[in-house]
C-alpha cells in the first residue's frame, strides 16, 4: 500500500513525501540516498504516516500536505488526525517537536 509521510529533519525542518515501502524509504533518507532536501539534513525521523489505497491518491495527498503551512503540519502531527482517520497511522511526536 502507498503511504504519505512527514519527516522531521535535523534542525527541526519538515519534509513530506510518498512511497510504497515506508521502511525502505526511511532508510534511504537516513543513508543519504533519499531526496536531495533530506541529504544534508540527517538524521530524519518519521513523525507522521498515512496509508492510502492507490499511488495516485498518495501523490495527491502529498501535494495537499506540502501546501499546508508549518503550524498546520504540526497540528496534524500532534493531533494524530487526518481527512480519513480510518486510514491514518501517526506517531505521537508531541514530546520531541521543535517549533
Amino acid at each position: 500500500m502507498p503511504y504519505v509521510y512527514i519527516l522531521r529533519c535535523a534542525g527541526g525542518t519538515l519534509y513530506t513525501g510518498w512511497t510504497v515501502d515506508l521502511a525502505a524509504r526511511l532508510a534511504e533518507h537516513n543513508a543519504g540516498r533519499g531526496a536531495r532536501y533530506t541529504r544534508g539534513r540527517r538524521p530524519v525521523e518519521l513523525v507522521y504516516q498515512e496509508e492510502l489505497p492507490t499511488p495516485a491518491e498518495a501523490m495527491r495527498r502529498e501535494r495537499a500536505l506540502q501546501r499546508l503551512r508549518r503550524p498546520q503540519k504540526l497540528a496534524l502531527i500532534n493531533a494524530n488526525t487526518c481527512d480519513a482517520p480510518r486510514r491514518c497511522v501517526a506517531r505521537d511526536a508531541r514530546d520531541n517537536m521543535k517549533e
